[in-house]
């Protein structure tokens, strides 16, 4: 399981993934702690399904899971952002028409 050293210096962090130890630098040390919990997480998931038992393996199946989150996560995002802007779009034109109509 990720987890923190509390003697690590300021900026540097020490993370334990899948059973190694990783001395990480970054500004923001909580969000390196989460990440490495969530890439913990995810690798000991994958090892749970059994499927392979060599550790770079299961990082690759992992990195694999977490990119395919990601890119399923953007496109919903994106999708969010296409129609928000298209009913701005709608409003603006509806004021804009408003607008031509009385000549303000």
């Amino acid at each position: 399981m990720a987890e923190e050293k509390r003697s690590d210096p300021p900026g540097y962090v020490t993370v334990e993934i899948y059973d190694q130890v990783y001395h990480l630098s970054g500004q923001d040390t909580v969000h390196i702690r989460e990440l490495a919990a969530r890439v913990d997480a995810k690798m000991r998931a994958v090892a749970a399904q059994g499927r392979t038992v060599d550790s770079l393996r299961v990082a690759v199946l992992a990195a694999l899971n977490l990119a395919d989150e990601l890119a399923q996560a953007g496109g919903a995002n994106a999708q969010m952002g296409h129609a928000r802007a298209a009913s701005l779009r709608g409003l603006l034109d509806e004021v804009l028409e408003e607008e031509w109509k009385t000549g303000s």
